[in-house]
């Protein structure tokens, strides 16, 4: 998402140099493009720690690159935000188009050297269009909410914390205001998504230990 604030700070960096030490033999022998997802609620970490996670393949000579579900979603965010408030109904897994964001994984596991992706321009609530090259790519990682029902999916990572373990994390990135609508639709998505754990390969607890 163009416009979106990704603080990498020091416990996603040791999640994501765990996992990438966990992973890296398991990717060096797949003969295609790994593929990885990172769920979990909102302000859990899931955009840092995919970041970290990226940054720690490369630094073992990976060649990775990460996918936001933000970028999936149907309609822009203050689009999607009033859609919301005429019917909380619309909270869920129908605002994202995650049957696309799994083709684009089927896509890079398939080898095709690059997808045309939506883009978010946050600042604008418009979605755009953009082309992201898979060639010689190493891994792919999708990163948002509800990635752990994803199907074309090598390993699960599940952070394990619910929205009032991640209200500061919320706060820090301000993208939306802290108010009574909106732990309302958190509530929603908390439990939706707090049942995906069971799918998980890799836990991330509340404390960011991760849990192989």
């Amino acid at each position: 998402m163009k416009g979106d604030v990704i603080v990498v700070e020091e416990h996603h960096c040791k999640a994501g140099q765990r996992i990438a030490e966990a992973l890296q033999d398991r990717i060096r022998a797949c003969e295609r493009v790994y593929t990885i997802t990172v769920a979990g609620e909102s302000g859990s970490g899931k955009s840092e720690t995919g970041k970290a996670l990226k940054e720690a393949l490369e630094a073992r000579c990976f060649k990775a690159e990460v996918l936001q579900q933000d970028d999936y979603f149907i309609l822009p965010p203050k689009s999607n935000d009033k859609r919301r408030r005429d019917n909380i109904e619309w909270v869920g897994p129908q605002e994202v188009r995650l049957n696309l964001l799994d083709e684009h994984l089927a896509a890079a596991r398939e080898g095709v050297p690059a997808i045309s992706k939506p883009l978010v321009i946050y600042d604008e609530d418009r979605i755009d269009e953009e082309t992201v090259q898979l060639e010689g790519l190493d891994v792919l990682i999708a990163e948002g909410t509800y990635t752990t029902t994803l199907k074309n999916v090598d390993t699960r990572v599940f952070i394990n914390r619910n929205r009032l373990e991640t209200l500061e994390a919320r706060t820090k990135r301000g993208r939306e205001e802290i108010e009574p609508f909106i732990e309302q639709v958190l509530e929603i998505e908390h439990n939706i998504i707090s049942k995906h754990i069971a799918d998980a390969d890799i836990v991330i607890t509340r404390d960011y230990e991760v849990q192989l």
